[in-house]
């Protein structure tokens, strides 16, 4: 028996030393590359072979090739301290928050595009002192906060930043948190706003497609194209803004404006002249592409079920990925009739408030793809839920994204972890400094070739801010840089909904 033992010890002895050997003569490798020659230094299995060479102890071995080792999270006694934010000047002002512990670590999330930054500061004392690993136990404490669209945004941010810090406190990544992932490359569209002429719109596309190797992109197909065109639109004089533009938005501050009626309230109906007329851009823009690239469609402007159906129709030969927001999400039985008529692939759900809502758009399958904004919709857990929920009646998921890198990445953890996921929308591709307000934990490219690359072994969101470039793009009127809060400390209300 003790030979059998004395035997073993002494081929484990050879078998180490063969390998330390090996570690040794590939480190000494004039061909060998810098990050492979760290690694081989740093990782702990080759310190302990080669420590042993140098007549180490396996303690002072262990001790050696641990001492940079980062120790600094123990999650059951993590506790939130504080919440700042900072205002970007990204969409007009987009609010990036911060959440931090009583052990250093932090998270970031994300108040959704043109939202207000105090959606998510009214949370602050709601929060305070709460481990933030129970993200899902914080999320139904402050949940009732939320509503649709960017209402959402303060819910949505800190559910970001909570799965952030549960991820570096585990040392895993968000996706992981999420069940594990699907896909390690989230696939991208690439919005491609209009332009003033077919060559400048040629010149966005050529970007997209050929310098940036986009895969998929978007256009709007809206009757402001129409402006000016005499016979292409009936009633538009009525609902001109103040400037005399058949805009989307109208004038926002005026409730008697365009931009703030419903569209089955509006009466505009487009002619069979301006359906021409739209027909014959999204013609353009196909021979520029091909039919090669998907091309999804969206902002049409405020008009009912029934120029919905027509201009869907006039659209059909040029096989569109999708038609997006024809009517108002909240009409269900409107966005059956739409999609029983067309068939083009539609979709709605950008400003839809978690999964309940989505509910009934996926039983009566009044879509053939949901779209949630995950600064919406409730944040990376929840959308995980609606799309799995979708896939269950054969709905795929498609989502939108408008905002700062933060609920970008959000969004690739998400989508990487949900299979039936189609792309992911990018709103910034012409803004040269988006990409550098953050850095990537592993110093991969955050966006190669149309695709959103998944950290896959980076705790939590795997970003940390560029604060030289995220200083030079805060929003004129806050410049700010994650001030002290402390007016949000002290909780003023019982929030209890129910007794």
């Amino acid at each position: 028996m003790k030979s059998t033992l004395q035997s073993l010890i002494s081929r484990n002895k050879e078998e180490e030393k063969a390998y330390a050997d090996s570690r040794l003569a590939e480190i000494n490798n004039p061909e060998t590359g810098t990050n492979r020659r760290n690694f081989l230094k740093k990782t702990a299995l080759g310190g302990i072979a080669l420590g042993g060479l140098m007549n180490l102890s396996i303690e002072d071995t262990i001790a050696h090739t641990t001492q940079n080792v980062k120790r600094s999270s123990n999650p059951s006694d993590l506790k939130i301290t504080d919440m700042r934010y900072c205002l970007t000047n990204v969409m007009g002002g987009t609010a990036i928050i911060r959440i931090d512990t009583n052990q250093g670590i932090y998270g970031l999330g994300e108040v959704r595009d043109a939202a207000d930054a105090r959606y998510a500061l009214m949370l602050k004392s709601r929060i305070l002192g709460r481990n933030p690993c129970n993200v899902e136990m914080i999320f139904k404490i402050i949940k009732q906060f939320g509503g649709p669209a960017r209402q959402a945004g303060g819910v949505c941010a800190v559910e970001m930043a909570l799965w952030d810090l549960c991820g570096k406190a585990y040392g895993v990544p968000a996706w992981q948190l999420l069940g594990g992932r699907y896909r390690d490359r989230v696939r991208l569209y690439a919005d491609t706003p209009e332009a003033a002429s077919p060559a400048e719109q040629q010149k966005l596309i050529n970007y997209r497609i050929n310098d940036q190797g986009y895969t998929w992109l978007k256009m709007d197909i809206s009757i402001s194209e129409l402006k000016g065109k005499a016979g292409t639109v009936v009633n538009s004089k009525f609902w001109e803004n103040a400037k005399g533009d058949l805009a989307q938005w109208g004038d926002q501050r005026n409730m008697m404006s365009y931009g703030n009626t419903a569209h089955p309230f509006t009466q505009i109906q487009i002619t069979d002249k301006g359906l021409e007329e739209l027909s014959q851009i999204v013609e353009t823009i196909r021979n520029m592409v091909g039919y090669d690239l998907p091309i999804s469609t969206d902002h049409y402007g405020h008009f009912d079920l029934n120029n919905s159906i027509r201009l869907g129709k006039a659209m059909e030969k040029y096989r569109l990925a999708w038609f997006e927001d024809m009517v108002p999400w909240t009409y269900t039985e409107q966005w059956k009739t739409i999609s029983d008529a067309l068939e083009t692939p539609t979709t709605t759900g950008e400003d839809i408030y978690l999964l309940k809502d989505f509910k009934p758009l996926i039983h009566a399958r009044a879509v053939d793809i949901i779209h949630p904004d995950l600064a919406s919709s409730g944040g990376l857990l929840e959308t995980k839920r609606i799309g799995d929920y979708a896939e269950e009646y054969g709905v795929a998921m498609a989502m939108h994204q408008a905002g700062t890198p933060v609920s970008f990445m959000a969004s690739v953890h998400c989508a990487a972890a949900t299979q039936n996921f189609l792309a992911l929308e990018h709103h910034s591709v012409d803004i040269p400094w988006w990409e550098d307000l953050v850095k990537t934990t592993d110093g991969k490219k955050m966006i190669e070739k149309g695709y959103a690359i998944l950290p896959l072994n980076s705790p939590g969101l795997g970003i940390e801010l560029n604060e030289d470039v995220l200083k030079q793009h805060l929003k004129s009127t806050d410049k700010t840089y994650f001030a002290p809060t402390n007016e949000w400390n002290e909780q003023r209300s019982h929030d209890r909904t129910y007794s």
